[in-house]
């Protein structure tokens, strides 16, 4: 209710009670003392119905306020590694994200460290076969398709070992191998044995990765947007428009981007948007919101993915 109505209405009861009071008629007295009294009643009730409002009205801000918090955006910046470009820009955002970075690659340690050290997350960006595209865009250690089980066993595991403070994994590329239930499946288990969840960057509409990950009790957890995937600022931004766009259907929100070619772009579009996108949701780590949506309990800590220097 606002606030000229309320004051409307004790208007209407202050003068309801000083025309009772101006009866001076004797043959009136009893009728006057019990409409009094019924006015004052009636006067009573009101006052305590605008309080309730005002009760109510509060309440539902706070609710407001509070399910505005409960909005989270992970941005995931994958391609670090390899000294690409905009990495630095991308470490220095002034909020929470979370770092994918290639495994054996020259700066693959050190920018694992460098953001674990500034409190954003890291995870593992796996390079996987593709349906279309050159091998070299693959990087070393890359899952394909026509390796077995032991291969594909043994290129995950070492591929987690050697990303400092890894805590879950993502695919680079990957649309041929994500739709294969059997490299999945093992991709999965060895994450799993290692305290890691696996993010899908959906490469392909038909990966079989959320199915697996739920039947296997981790997150299925996947990308709902990318902001790079045409290389200029412009795009960027309308895809952070679309992040806004989908929080306010949405409670979460993962979002992908690179270093790299469309680095700049991407570490320009985030600075100048944080401010708004903070109007809208809060920043988490892909850590915190697999932990607090999906329950995610994995202790990555207590296996090999820490430099021996931290352990």
């Amino acid at each position: 209710m606002s606030t000229r109505r309320k004051l409307h209405l004790r208007n209407i009861i202050k003068k309801a009670l000083k025309a009772s009071r101006s009866r001076k008629d004797s043959s009136y007295a009893l009728i006057h003392h019990a409409r009094s009294r019924m006015q004052i009643i009636v006067g009573l009730c009101i006052s305590v119905c605008l309080l309730f409002m005002d009760c109510r009205t509060t309440f539902a801000e706070a609710i407001d306020q509070q399910n505005q918090w409960q909005k989270r955006v992970a941005v995931i910046i994958d391609d670090l590694g390899n000294n690409m470009k905009g990495t630095e820009e991308i470490l220095n955002l002034p909020v929470k994200i979370t770092v994918a970075v290639m495994p054996f690659l020259p700066t693959t340690k050190r920018d694992a460290m460098e953001a674990h050290k500034r409190g954003h997350d890291v995870i593992v960006h796996l390079p996987m076969e593709p349906k279309q595209g050159k091998p070299e865009w693959l990087g070393p250690g890359a899952i394909k398709a026509n390796m077995t089980d032991e291969e594909v066993r043994a290129k995950v595991t070492a591929a987690i070992k050697d990303v400092p403070y890894a805590i879950g994994m993502n695919n680079h590329m990957g649309s041929k191998i994500t739709s294969d239930k059997r490299i999945m499946s093992i991709v999965l288990d060895v994450c799993k044995e290692h305290g890691l969840f696996f993010v899908d960057s959906r490469t392909n509409y038909r990966s079989v990765v959320p199915e697996l990950a739920a039947k296997k009790g981790m997150p299925p957890v996947r990308n709902d947007v990318f902001l790079d995937d045409v290389h200029t600022l412009a795009h960027v931004n309308r895809q952070l428009t679309k992040v806004v766009e989908w929080l306010a259907e949405h409670d979460n929100c993962v979002t992908i981007g690179h270093v790299g070619v469309s680095g700049m772009y991407t570490s320009l579009g985030l600075h100048s948007s944080v401010p708004k996108l903070k109007d809208h949701a809060q920043f988490v780590g892909i850590s915190d919101l697999v932990r607090d949506v999906w329950g995610w309990t994995g202790d990555p800590a207590t296996n090999t993915t820490m430099p021996s220097d931290a352990q």
